[in-house]
């Protein structure tokens, strides 16, 4: 397993994704959004597995902004990827697989499968 986490705040989902991986011996990457840019590839994958309109936190600003209200595809990925702020996080990814939030369930799929 290649265990990444995508964050760009500290949340209770991202201590929880964390806390999970930490607990069960699995070595995890910690990718910050803040300092790390996100590349178009990496989007394109979020996008196919988890969907566009899933990744735009729905925070005041982006409720403030058209992408807050679109379903563009195209215009999403261009503002996220100029704004990474606006994705919601973490976005925990193993290879080709990738979860939204805190999905346990997932993960443990993930293990089992790895084992």
């Amino acid at each position: 397993m290649n265990i990444m986490i995508y964050t760009h705040k500290r949340n209770f989902d991202v201590q929880k994704a964390e806390r999970f991986f930490k607990e069960r011996r699995i070595p995890y990457q910690l990718v910050d959004l803040k300092k790390h840019k996100l590349g178009q590839k990496e989007l394109q994958l979020f996008i196919r597995r988890i969907g566009a309109v899933n990744l735009v936190d729905k925070t005041p600003e982006t409720l403030s902004l058209p992408i807050g209200h679109t379903d563009d595809v195209q215009y999403i990925t261009e503002e996220l990827l100029l704004h990474p702020s606006f994705i919601k996080t973490p976005i925990v990814r193993n290879g080709e697989k990738c979860t939204l939030g805190a999905d346990e369930k997932t993960w443990l799929e993930w293990i089992q499968a790895g084992k």
